[in-house]
């Protein structure tokens, strides 16, 4: 039996997509691959938000190539939005590279590696390594994103992505998804709907809803009732029976409407979490960066969203060292951060991208300024995390047990609804249950639970 090994590097998205190509290679006969020295066919699912993503992808496939010579036969392949920006010079980066296939062509990935793996494995076993046949498959075709939804992957997890839709117009001046992951497209309510019913009736309990700016889903769609298209969507897939836990991931504070804030008052399934990027506290530099919104907005929603869900945790993304920010810019972020006391915030330097408009700004931030104020930064997230966390000492929560703890496998991690990791003792839970749990002690980010 051929096997395959896939590495994924970047957001839920492209974990989503790694696990319905996964799913197509079961469907065709293939095992998974305790590890990429071992498989028949090696996939790397990449990212292009950050060049420290591309250089990972970039520097992991070099060395697989480099170790492959005793197994001529092997498939190599690269996916993804990396794909979609720098297409065919990746074959001159990557000499042994054979398969390449962009955001919008992954049910082409099985086909193409399954027919390459079979000519070598007739012909070419003993054969000295030879250069690769070199397919690449970018172009966007009809009707690809349904042709792949119906490979649902083995679940392995209570927990489970739903892309519900695809690609974003927002061209934010940092971001290069927009090229790589093309024009907004919405699935139908009808065939989301399905794909969750057929989840929750292999064993999940928890979906997260997933798109590049998820809360514009359905935006063509009137308004029925006050309520958008993504909030009827939210109530649709609320009231699927056996489902216990509804997430989404990442909103944009365009678009985000109160209607969406009211449906935490009252769709009880929906977590007590929200990822909602806020990237600056400077309006000035949130207009460089084409955030259609002014800071005072984006605190008004999370205060509201609080009003509404009391308990609610809220984690963000920030950017520092963008083109033009001055330390009086820098400091209007971390008071921000100061002022709406976020659960946890995912930090990052700019990174230039080629192609985008950021990348040719002038007033270009230095490395090291860069490097501080990451650091000053993360300080200040990390110190009002915990003190955010410690304070849940000695209250009730529940967690969805997800499985063995990731640090020690003889204990239990499980999530609360705010996504907060709990960790309970081995043998008093099952994977997949709801359980209550007293939070007793917190050691910074993770918090230790007993029945």
């Amino acid at each position: 039996m051929s096997s395959v090994y896939i590495k994924t590097y970047g957001c839920q998205m492209n974990e989503r997509d790694s696990e319905q190509v996964a799913a197509m290679f079961l469907a065709g006969g293939y095992s998974f691959a305790n590890s990429e020295l071992e498989a028949d066919v090696v996939l790397i699912n990449t990212c292009s938000v950050r060049e420290k993503a591309e250089l990972k992808a970039l520097g992991k496939m070099g060395m697989l190539c480099s170790q492959s010579v005793d197994r001529p036969w092997v498939v190599f392949g690269f996916m993804g939005c990396m794909v979609q920006s720098k297409a065919r010079e990746l074959f001159e980066t990557v000499p042994r590279l054979d398969v390449v296939t962009g955001t919008h062509c992954y049910h082409r990935v099985f086909p193409l590696c399954d027919s390459l793996l079979k000519q070598r494995l007739a012909s070419a076993v003993h054969s000295p390594l030879r250069k690769g046949a070199q397919l690449c498959e970018v172009e966007d075709l009809p009707d690809a994103h349904n042709r792949i939804r119906d490979h649902l992957p083995a679940r392995t997890s209570c927990s489970a992505f739903v892309s519900i839709m695809q690609g974003c117009e927002m061209r934010c001046s940092y971001c290069i998804v927009p090229y790589t992951r093309g024009a907004e497209r919405s699935r139908p309510a009808a065939d989301i709907l399905d794909e969750v019913r057929r989840l929750v009736d292999s064993g999940v309990k928890e979906i997260t809803l997933l798109g590049q700016i998820v809360n514009r889903y359905g935006r063509e769609e009137p308004v029925i009732d006050g309520r958008s298209g993504f909030v009827r969507l939210l109530e649709m897939v609320h009231e699927v029976d056996g489902l216990e836990r509804l997430r989404f991931t990442s909103p944009h504070p365009i678009g985000f409407r109160e209607d969406l804030v009211r449906a935490f008052s009252y769709l009880p399934k929906l977590c007590s979490h929200i990822h909602f990027p806020m990237q600056s506290g400077s309006d000035r530099i949130l207009q460089l960066m084409r955030r259609p919104y002014k800071q005072q907005k984006y605190v008004e929603l999370c205060e509201a969203m609080r009003v509404a869900r009391p308990d609610l945790a809220i984690t963000t993304d920030i950017i520092v060292g963008f083109p033009g920010e001055t330390q009086e810019d820098y400091l209007l972020t971390k008071a921000a951060v100061e002022q709406i006391k976020f659960d946890n915030a995912f930090i990052f330097q700019y990174s230039p991208r080629r192609g985008t408009p950021a990348a040719d700004m002038p007033d270009q931030v230095c490395l090291r300024e860069k490097e501080a104020r990451n650091h000053d930064l993360l300080d200040t997230v990390n110190r009002i995390a915990i003190a955010r966390n410690r304070a849940l000492v000695g209250t009730q929560q529940v967690i969805l047990v997800d499985g063995p703890s990731k640090t020690n496998p003889n204990r239990l991690q499980g999530r609360t609804s705010q996504n907060k990791p709990v960790i309970i003792e081995q043998g008093i839970a099952k994977v997949g249950e709801l359980l209550p749990v007293t939070i007793r002690e917190c050691t910074g980010f993770t918090l230790y639970g007993a029945v």
